[in-house]
Formats: C-alpha cells, structure tokens, sequence
C-alpha cells in the first residue's frame, strides 16, 4: 500500500492510499468499513486486479485527513483482516520540480533498455585474475573467450546462445550436482526443494547434461514471468540489481576450472543454475528479488550500496525459518558444498531479517560469512523490503507494468 500525499492547507492533505486485498467477496466494503472508524471521507475509490503473485484486488482510495493521522489510519486498515501489504510513502506536487532538478542516475525503463549493459563488465569475463584456478590453462581461457563472445552479440529478442558443452565442463557439473543434490534434502527450504525436483521431472536438470538458458528461461518464464539473459562477466550492483525490476537474470554460461569443481572465485553456470534457478521458479521467492530491483532504479550511490548488501544477504545467502527449522534459500549456500554445512554450525552468527539493519552490513567476498540473517517468512520478507524501498529517496515511485514489462515513473498524484 503507497500513500501519496499532496498539500492542500496548512493541515488537510488529500492522501491517495493504494491498499492490497486478497481476494474475497465484499473486499472494498471491509476496506470502506475501516476508513469510516478512523472518521474520514472517501472522495474516490478505484480498483483493479493485483499485479502480485497472489489472487487479490489493489484499491486506490483518495482521503482527506491531518497530516499526523496518516500513521494512525494505516494502522487502522492494518487491522482488517484481508489486507495484506499496507505501505505509504510521501509524495506532493513539488516532486514534477525535484524531478526535473534531480541528478538521478540513468536507469532502464523496459527490457531491450538491458541492451546498454553488454559490455559494461567489471572483472572476469574475457580476462582473468592471475589467481583465478585457469588463469595458466591457455585451453580454458580460449574456452571462456568463445562463450564470452556469444554473451556480447546477444540483444533482446534473439535466441539465447546455445554451448555445446565439453567433456570437462560435463564431469565438472555433475562433479558439483551429486554431491550439493545430495545435501538439499537436509538443508535446502521447501521452495527450492520443490522447484529442484520439477527442473529434474522435465529433465531440464541432469547430472549427466548442462543446462541450456534458453530451455531453463521457458520454464522460468512459464512458472514466474523470470527470464535468463547471458551476461559476459560480473556486473556492477547498480546495472545487476536493475535487471531484476523486470524480471530478469543475467547469467553466465561458463564453466568453472575443472581442477576444483567445488570452488570458483566469480559467478559461473553452476552457481547461477544450482543455486538461483530453482528459486527464480518459486512466485513468492520471484517477488522479493523484483523487489529488490525495483527499489534500485534511479537509486543514489549510497543507497545502492545498501541494496546490495540485502541482495547479499536474502538472494545470495538467507536462511529463512520452516516448520520451526532453519532452511536455505540463498544461492550462493545452495551452490557451496562447504559452507552449506558450515552455515549451520555454531560458528557464524545468526540474525532475524530486517532490511534496516541488513543495508549497513558488510560483508567478506572471499571467505565463509561471519553471519547470516533469518527471514520468517518470503511474504514478510517482501513486505519489509517494499517498506524499506519507500526510505530510498527519489523525486519519483516506480510501478511495473507486467503486461508491457516496462516501468512507469509516478512522479504525482496524476499519474496514479
């Protein structure tokens, strides 16, 4: 729910409240019901089908009230049973000025937009660090150098590049799949379990094969509305985080050094199939991420920065609580054979999940974390991050438009 809120006097505002119901019969009359308890006059009221993952019914309703009763209704309609997201954030007319004033930085707005991404590579990709396991194997970075190549030639639209993968990189794959498939059983959340085991049914995960993105990115789109996009190398947080907002992952096709197949200093296929896939196909999971892509767009340096720590810690390594256990979501866990158990040891500390406190974390790149942060829940993780992403400060709101996958710019109550 987003409150947007224009000066009409010193103390009435007309606030613009958009509430999220499931879906139920007589929805709009419990909403009205609980505005007429906190004393106040609807002047408009709208609905439409809800773009989340669940059935439901989003409700724009105009209000007018004091400015300190904003906080006071909302708790109110909180209290109505088939509310499920209450969020508000303020909005007035000046924003049309800051936003036309506003260094903001650029940002995609639809998805051949990405296309502005290719080469924008940090590391990795064509070259590696003298470190990196294949830095010396002039037979493996030739090998990179050609998928590399098919990432940089793609544009939205096309076929997604297909790698006829090598003996070595097959033996490396199912080196990794048989033994992190056989901890998922004990360690893996039910979600992930789930999704794992339909990849297998449809035999889009084997050990024996490597997964093709193009036959991965139908059933996520099928399942989700995700899709894969191949990707050369590591992206910056910004341009990574952004692609999310439409339901997009870019991910590498490459494979890691076979001399060590349970270790790779970057990104590679294994960790984006084993670890992200199975999570990219599970809806409630798929709303979070976008969430967190959303809340980037246009975002400053700073707050950036604190998005990709949550990133981190939800995306890349939460844990999240299940049937009274600890389970694992976060990819980076779900595709490390070492740290999967180390993260149930007594050793790392254990948190329960709060963005505000998560975004001013740092974290180590090179080593097992020293913590790690427990959701409850991915419906209330989602909630908090739509909550967080309403103290990022922008001269705009940023909607999604699933049906044209484009972004639209609210930047005043006209365009509501």
């Amino acid at each position: 729910m987003t409150t947007y809120i224009n000066t009409m006097t010193d103390n009435l505002r007309t606030v613009t409240l958009f509430i999220t119901v499931n879906e139920q019969v007589g929805a709009s009359s419990e909403c009205l019901q609980a505005l007429k308890i906190c004393g106040l006059s609807v002047t408009r009221i709208e609905s439409c089908p809800s773009t989340s993952s669940e059935p439901g019914y989003d409700f724009l309703v105009d209000i007018d009230t004091q400015t300190n009763d904003v906080q006071n209704v909302i708790e109110e309609i909180k209290k109505v049973n088939i509310v499920r997201d209450v969020r508000h954030a303020e909005c007035s007319e000046k924003l049309n000025d800051a936003a036309s004033s506003a260094k903001v930085p650029w940002f995609p707005r639809k998805i051949p937009d990405l296309d502005a991404l290719i080469d924008k590579v940090l590391e990795f990709g064509k070259e590696l660090s003298s470190d990196h396991p294949g830095a010396q194997d002039p037979i493996y970075r030739q090998r990179r150098y050609e998928i590399v190549e098919k990432a940089q030639a793609y544009r939205t639209g096309q076929l997604l590049p297909r790698i006829e993968y090598t003996e070595k990189e097959k033996y490396t794959w199912k080196y990794l799949y048989t033994r992190m498939r056989a901890l998922y059983p004990k360690y893996a959340c039910r979600n992930y379990r789930q999704m794992f085991d339909l990849l297998e049914q449809k035999s889009i995960f084997t050990p024996d094969n490597i997964p093709q993105i193009e036959d991965i990115s139908k059933f996520l789109k099928e399942r989700t509305g995700f899709t894969l996009r191949p990707v050369m190398g590591q992206l910056s947080s910004r341009d990574f985080l952004s692609s999310l907002a439409f339901r997009v992952f870019h991910s590498t096709q490459y494979v890691r050094h076979y001399s060590d197949p349970l270790f790779t200093p970057e990104p590679d296929c294994c960790h984006e199939f084993l670890g992200h896939v199975p999570m990219l196909a599970d809806p409630y999971f798929a709303e979070l991420a976008q969430e967190i892509g959303l809340a980037s767009l246009g975002a400053s340096d700073e707050d950036i920065t604190r998005l990709a720590a949550i990133f981190w810690y939800t995306v890349e390594f939460g844990l999240c609580r299940e049937d009274g256990d600890v389970r694992v979501y976060g990819a980076a866990l779900l595709s490390s054979y070492g740290e999967l158990e180390y993260a149930f040891t007594e050793t790392p500390e254990k948190r329960s999940f709060d963005p505000s406190e998560v975004a001013n974390q740092t974290y180590p790149l090179t080593e097992y974390q020293p913590l790690y942060f427990i959701a409850d829940s991915f419906r209330d993780a989602t909630s908090q991050l739509r909550d967080f992403g309403m103290t990022i400060k922008r001269p705009f709101q940023i909607r999604y438009d699933p049906h044209t996958e484009t972004v639209q710019i609210l930047d005043s109550t006209d365009k509501i």
